[in-house]
């Protein structure tokens, strides 16, 4: 049964981006009701600039609940918490001089729970399955998300059933297990697992927390945005490029980045948003190079980077939206231009990034060679889980290994 006194007095409704329909809290919501689209939340900004100081976040502390006066809950309600978020914003002076650009910083994801920046948004899902009182969780995942959903459910005492593609690193299914969830592997893509899901956890008994089937994932990947915003001074970069399976931190960003401004907490203009996929499968890129609304299924997906086989993200047109809105766009990289990225952050920045974090460095070298990004910008590129748990990706990449450019014999 739903607490409505679980949620933010701020928080108005939860609203569908595509056809403009407004959903209460009164009972458990997952799509929009009339389209099957994702709904978003929406808060009455004025009352949270009118009740919460910018200086006095601290407050809530320093993981993401600090940013507490703009997320769903509560300040009263009981949140399972494990330490998700308030991770660093690091300098990459000695990448930035190899790229040329005049500042580079890589928001460092992999000390987030289970591991990977997932932790974030699954945070929020599982908490808003405990305010509207569902008894247990389902989703699909290619590897960071089930883990950090079955870690959740298991704080929150909740069952978790994950379906995963059966090619997942050992190493996700393992962690999942551990937490125990219950796992399925699948032969394909994360849309077999999905199709797998609705059958073998449906609704009402089980909620869905897969990428925009809830409301609440997207809020929990929101902090990004105000994260960089506060560990910048409150003074937003020029560009941001983001690894976009799902595009829940993409669309998260933008919203953080809209809600900011209408709080006045930062001024001026707004970061250019850059989708990055591979070009094993890129649908958002194919989507955004024809002007399209949204995007077609990608077939024959392939990569190493399991978080970025989506061969049909469900959120398309919010993500299509996001990159156009803030002025950005789309690209995709190869899988070895893919990989030697992944060295050379090791190699330069002392990061054991994942294969998707290593995709936005070879995005903003592509960048910069067309002069989309300029050398006096200031760049944001990300880590969003840890390399340990992808060791097929790096021992490709140690196969191509050669002499690093910068480093001194």
């Amino acid at each position: 049964m739903t607490d409505v006194a679980s949620f933010n007095p701020a928080l108005r409704s939860l609203d569908c981006f595509d056809c403009g329909a407004s959903c209460d809290l009164s009972q458990p919501r997952s799509v929009c009701p009339a389209c099957a689209r994702p709904l978003v939340a929406r808060y009455d900004l004025g009352r949270v600039r009118a009740t919460t100081a910018r200086d006095g976040l601290g407050a809530f502390g320093s993981d993401l609940w600090r940013y507490r006066a703009v997320l769903p809950f509560a300040p009263e309600f009981a949140a399972v918490r494990l330490g998700e978020g308030g991770t660093p914003l690091l300098p990459l002076g000695r990448l930035g001089d190899l790229v040329g650009v005049a500042e580079l910083w890589l928001k460092e994801e992999s000390g987030n729970p289970t591991q990977s920046f997932k932790a974030r948004g699954l945070a929020l899902a599982v908490n808003g399955a405990l305010a509207f009182g569902v008894r247990g969780i389902a989703l699909p995942s290619a590897g960071n998300a089930g883990s950090a959903a079955a870690a959740y459910a298991a704080a929150a005492g909740l069952p978790c059933r994950v379906a995963m593609p059966k090619d997942t690193p050992e190493a996700f299914v393992l962690e999942t297990r551990a937490f125990g969830a219950e796992v399925r592997l699948v032969e394909g893509t994360i849309a077999d697992a999905g199709k797998l899901v609705a059958e073998w956890a449906p609704a009402p008994q089980w909620w869905n927390v897969a990428t925009f089937k809830e409301p609440f994932r997207l809020e929990g990947k929101k902090t990004l945005g105000y994260e960089i915003a506060e560990q910048l001074g409150w003074n937003l970069p020029d560009v941001i490029l983001y690894p976009t399976g799902g595009g829940t931190g993409l669309v998260g960003m933008w919203r953080a980045f809209l809600e900011l401004a209408e709080l006045g907490w930062t001024q001026g203009r707004m970061p250019r948003l850059v989708a990055v996929q591979v070009e094993g499968c890129a649908p958002v890129v194919r989507a955004h190079a024809a002007g399209d609304k949204r995007a077609t299924p990608w077939a024959n997906a392939r990569t190493v980077a399991s978080g970025l086989r989506v061969p049909s993200p469900f959120a398309d047109t919010l993500i299509l939206a996001g990159i156009r809105e803030s002025g950005g766009t789309a690209l995709a990289v190869s899988e070895e231009d893919m990989l030697d990225a992944l060295h050379e952050m090791a190699a330069l920045a002392g990061v054991y990034a994942c294969p998707e974090g290593a995709a936005t460095l070879a995005a903003l070298r592509q960048l910069r060679r067309s002069g989309e990004v300029g050398a006096s910008d200031r760049v944001v590129i990300f880590d969003t889980g840890s390399g340990l748990k992808y060791p097929e990706a790096w021992r490709l990449a140690l196969e191509r290994r050669g002499p690093v450019e910068g480093v001194v014999s």
